[in-house]
């Protein structure tokens, strides 16, 4: 009896052995897959990663190129600028230098006014139509060589 029930205990034991050894298989055999399953997921994660930094890389890339296209806008939008500002203070000065003259002319118009002025002793004729419209002689001796309208200014203004 005793040597039937080791032997039954025997075959017991090889049965759980074997069982034993299959449960070691197939939990040896999962951790594998798991491994595996893990080093493809780290693979993706690895891939969505270096997708992601590269399209971020190509973003950073645009940007620039479009701020440096925004920068030579704005250069050439500041020459520009800069031109209009100096044409517009050249024609400042321009304004200011006739509206000088402009005052200088009314100042001597409204002495000619108060003063009645004839200077037609002096060889200009008075155009009739046109209030302070003067035609000058062409060939007259008393006026070569001077600026007619600056010598004319001046003897009207100094003949009384």
């Amino acid at each position: 009896m005793a040597s039937s029930s080791g032997t039954s205990s025997g075959s017991s034991f090889i049965q759980n052995s074997g069982s034993e050894e299959d449960l070691q298989q197939l939990m040896d055999q999962r951790k594998r897959k798991r491994m595996i399953s893990n080093r493809e997921s780290a693979r993706r994660s690895r891939m969505r990663k270096q997708k992601h930094l590269d399209d971020l890389m190509a973003q950073v890339s645009a940007l620039r190129n479009e701020n440096n296209q925004i920068l030579t806008s704005m250069n050439v939008t500041t020459q520009h600028y800069l031109n209009v500002e100096a044409e517009n203070s050249i024609l400042r000065a321009q304004l200011s230098e006739l509206s000088h003259r402009l005052e200088s002319l009314n100042e001597i118009i409204a002495v000619l006014d108060a003063n009645n002025v004839n200077c037609n002793g002096l060889g200009l004729a008075m155009d009739n139509n046109e209030p302070y419209s003067f035609n000058f002689p062409q060939n007259d001796t008393m006026l070569d060589g001077f600026n007619v309208t600056n010598s004319w200014n001046y003897l009207c203004v100094n003949q009384y």
